[in-house]
């Protein structure tokens, strides 16, 4: 069974059929959200009917908008592990700090879990081609899943995004264009080719299931929590689907009875050369002026203007969270931190959530007794333009070479 109702503009409010392809509300430009009979769902599905199933995304199906499974798209994407960082922890000062490791699914970052249901759904609802701006990973996905559906796909990425990007999506045979300037400028060019080349455009939030994807995050971390939430969520923001589904997911969880009103406190985490959300938040202004010349080494939260701001603006404000910038030389340290603490290695925008946090620990805007998860959106692998290695050169008879120039001391 299938519970998606209709489609709701999250400005205006009004409704549109979720049965036809859509884009924005015509009327105000806004998103679109997806939206259920969540009466019907908490009738149909119970907590321990997860048990059974499969550790994928699709494991929350009554919540997802796909109709027909003949539809699906899928390469067994979600349930990322949440990991308990120990010794991360015990460094900052800390014994309730967990990393949500979103590296581990199939194209590397957590772009897999809103492009699977994107292209799904578009292609249910008949669309033949899509589109995409893309600081990289959005891109990357879009690649894969497009691939494995049979479908074609145009990709618009800024000439500097990182190389294993690029190469990524031509290698699955997406048609890969590099802009010179941001991904606001890939989306222009986007927007200006639909009605040339009859695409569809599945830009963040300018079609309704990308969110729909990530929103199964907040539902992975209520059920690995036992359905009480943490006390604090820490997320790099570009886009902020992320955030936006998050937000919807507890919503629906708690319209379900699953969970009771307590939320998370939750933080947007941006670079200092990229950070319209944060400058707002600060401004206490619904909406975010587009940041101009943005820089940083953070790929995939180097985006000037976000269609979604004024919801997830509202939602860092009403569940007492906030907004912090870090620098890259600070982002680049928490990577750092999180690998030789944890072994894992994160992306630049994983390695933010790192160097946001001490800076709450430290100002004590967060609690070290307080439960907190950081979410890693990718794997570091995927940006080693951003590492410059350090490494030492070795050869037959390094050892003893090193001895006479550093002979140990009795």
């Amino acid at each position: 069974m299938n519970f998606l109702t209709h489609l709701e503009c999250s400005r205006c409010g009004e409704h549109f059929s979720a049965d036809e392809l859509h884009t924005v509300c015509p009327h105000d430009g806004k998103p679109l959200l997806a939206r259920y009979d969540l009466d019907l769902v908490a009738g149909v599905l119970r907590k321990s009917d997860l048990a059974g199933r499969a550790p994928t995304l699709w494991r929350y199906r009554e919540l997802l908008p796909v109709r027909d499974e003949a539809n699906l798209v899928t390469l067994q994407e979600g349930f990322t592990p949440l990991l308990h960082t120990q010794r991360l922890g015990a460094f900052l000062g800390m014994n309730r700090l967990w990393v949500k490791d979103e590296s581990r699914l199939p194209t590397g970052s957590f772009k897999a879990r809103g492009m699977c249901m994107a292209v799904s759904r578009a292609r249910e609802l008949g669309a033949k081609i899509l589109a995409v701006p893309s600081a990289g990973n959005a891109g990357g996905a879009l690649a894969a899943y497009a691939a494995a559906a049979g479908m074609q796909c145009y990709i618009f990425m800024p000439a500097d995004v990182p190389r294993s990007n690029q190469v990524e999506c031509e290698i699955v045979g997406a048609d890969v264009f590099l802009v010179r300037g941001f991904i606001n400028d890939c989306g222009a060019l986007v927007r200006e080719g639909t009605p040339i080349m009859n695409w569809f455009d599945v830009s963040t939030l300018k079609e309704p299931y990308r969110a729909e994807g990530k929103k199964t995050m907040g539902l992975e971390l209520a059920e690995q929590f036992g359905w009480e939430l943490p006390e604090v969520v820490l997320y790099p923001t570009g886009g902020g689907t992320g955030l936006v589904g998050m937000g919807k997911a507890f919503d629906e969880l708690e319209r379900m009875g699953w969970i009771g009103p307590k939320r998370p406190r939750m933080f947007a985490v941006q670079a200092e050369g990229c950070a319209p959300i944060v400058r707002a938040f600060k401004e206490k202004t619904e909406f975010a002026r587009p940041w101009n010349d943005p820089r940083t080494v953070a790929a995939g939260i180097r985006v000037p203007v976000a269609l979604g701001d004024f919801i997830m603006l509202d939602l860092l404000r009403r569940t007492g969270g906030g907004a912090v910038t870090v620098s890259d030389d600070e982002l680049l340290r928490g990577v750092r931190w999180l690998a030789q603490c944890e072994g894992l290695f994160a992306c630049p925008e994983g390695g933010a959530t790192v160097a946001a946090l001490k800076k709450l620990l430290d100002n004590g805007t967060v609690g070290r007794d307080e439960r907190v998860v950081l979410f890693n959106t990718g794997a570091g692998t995927k940006y080693l333009e951003a590492f410059p290695a350090k490494l030492k050169v070795a050869a037959r008879g390094f050892w003893r070479r090193r001895q006479r120039e550093e002979p140990t001391s009795q």
